[in-house]
């Protein structure tokens, strides 16, 4: 196959999202086609997704019982307003959602993307506590290093310190937790051991520092996906619950990464056993094929906003395409497809698999940490003097030339393959990394 049959012939125009945009327009990594496990490149080529996506294809591409239902929806009812007006779909998909999740989630708010659903989420807390006579808690406290999208409240919230730079002040008071990147952890083999309830304390420090009566809420990814795979130390999770128990803080766990059975779970909330009040959803939702994110909320939550609202709308908040017919057909297919296929279970089977050849990298070249939980791996790399993400960047382009999709961020390669990944997949995945890792410098 040519090349370049399948390139466009000016890639000039395309604004590129988080993207060295020079840099790839010089030397473009273009996708056509997907099944299963694999992309086709532009020239032909074969490539083992070990990304699903962007964290998102959680039962591979095209299945045909997702694009069926995309087809059937878009010939039935292409749109419908869900302002004053509604579709059966959407009432459909907040059911089954309240059924997948914590049972105390009984409600949901769809929006069209995992950074809308933060920017919802943290509203919705601050509507709660204006609605429950607490206008007074106005602060948002995040973490560093975390990541919660790239609208202004998730990146306000978020701790990823380039993602702010470009853009001048944050719009509405936070503060940040320290993250849970410990170097005593290293080479943790899932949960690391040390430092987690001490971690978590450092909430009090807010507390003291600006008064339990100002602190809305907490948000907190379970584990910090796009800073490099954090995953937090034993008992972090749990003395976080019950600090902000303890203060009347909400807690919202971003589950975009998280949940629909990453971890082998319905989300790290039933991984872990812990109940936020707030709960954020995306790119697995829909397994990616049409963009989609909710907001999951306590009915204590839903109840003291609505019922405290005089007659007419009880939340000034929502966008046109929220619960889309077509997004609500995808995600309802796609949580028929893992349940019928197990998904959630096979992710939860392959994990010590997934963990026992990934660890077996920790003596390759320029390796300084590795972190894994459920299917989510990450292999840190030493950074070139003078020259951090170079490292990173150089895997990624090798990968991809030796037909593997993987995510850098900074020196650090994140993987999180489709649940449908086979053990000799899995295989062959760490095996082309291994030799792609032998030939940087």
């Amino acid at each position: 196959m040519d090349a370049f049959a399948n390139r466009p012939n000016d890639l000039a125009s395309f604004w590129m999202p988080y993207t060295a945009n020079r840099s790839f327009k010089a030397h473009p990594r273009l996708c056509v086609s997907a099944k299963g496990m694999y992309y086709t490149a532009g020239d032909g080529r074969l490539i083992l997704d070990g990304t699903a996506g962007l964290w998102c294809v959680n039962a591979g591409h095209g299945d045909p019982r997702i694009v069926g239902a995309i087809q059937k929806q878009a010939a039935a009812l292409d749109y419908a307003p869900n302002f004053q007006f509604g579709h059966p779909l959407a009432f459909s998909l907040a059911n089954r959602l309240t059924e997948l999740f914590p049972s105390a989630l009984k409600h949901a708010f769809f929006t069209n993307s995992g950074s809308e659903a933060v920017d919802s989420a943290l509203k919705i807390a601050l509507a709660y506590h204006v609605a429950n006579g607490e206008e007074e808690r106005t602060l948002l406290v995040g973490r560093q290093r975390g990541y919660h999208g790239s609208g202004f409240g998730g990146t306000a919230v978020g701790g990823i310190e380039r993602n702010k730079a470009q853009f001048g002040a944050a719009v509405h008071p936070v503060d940040h937790l320290r993250h849970t990147h410990l170097p005593e952890n290293a080479f943790s083999k899932g949960a690391p051991d040390h430092g987690g309830p001490e971690l978590a304390d450092d909430l009090e420090r807010l507390v003291e520092l600006h008064g339990a009566s100002s602190i809305a809420a907490v948000i907190v990814e379970p584990i910090a996906g796009s800073t490099g795979v954090l995953v937090p130390p034993k008992g972090y999770l749990h003395r976080l619950r019950t600090i902000c128990d303890k203060h009347g803080i909400l807690l919202i766990f971003d589950e975009v990464i998280t949940a629909f059975g990453r971890l082998g779970a319905s989300s790290a909330a039933d991984y872990y056993g812990i109940i936020p009040d707030i709960m954020t959803l995306a790119k697995g939702m829909t397994n990616a094929a049409v963009p989609m994110g909710a907001v999951m909320t306590s009915g204590r939550i839903y109840d003291t906003v609505v019922e405290s609202s005089p007659a007419g709308i009880e939340l000034f908040h929502g966008y046109t395409y929220s619960g889309h017919p077509l997004a609500c057909a995808a995600a309802l297919a796609t949580l028929d497809v893992y349940r019928e296929d197990e998904l959630f279970e096979n992710a939860g089977m392959l994990a010590p698999i997934w963990e026992e050849r990934l660890h077996k990298l920790a003596d390759r070249p320029h390796v300084v940490d590795i972190r894994n939980l459920g299917l989510i791996g990450a292999v840190e790399l030493a950074p070139r003097e003078g020259a951090p993400g170079a490292r990173g960047i150089e895997a990624m382009e090798r990968a991809f030339e030796a037909g593997l999709m993987i995510r850098v961020t900074g020196d650090t390669i994140a993987l999180s393959p489709p649940l449908i990944i086979s053990e000799a997949e899995i295989e062959t995945l760490f095996s082309t990394l291994e030799t792609v890792l032998r030939t940087i410098d």
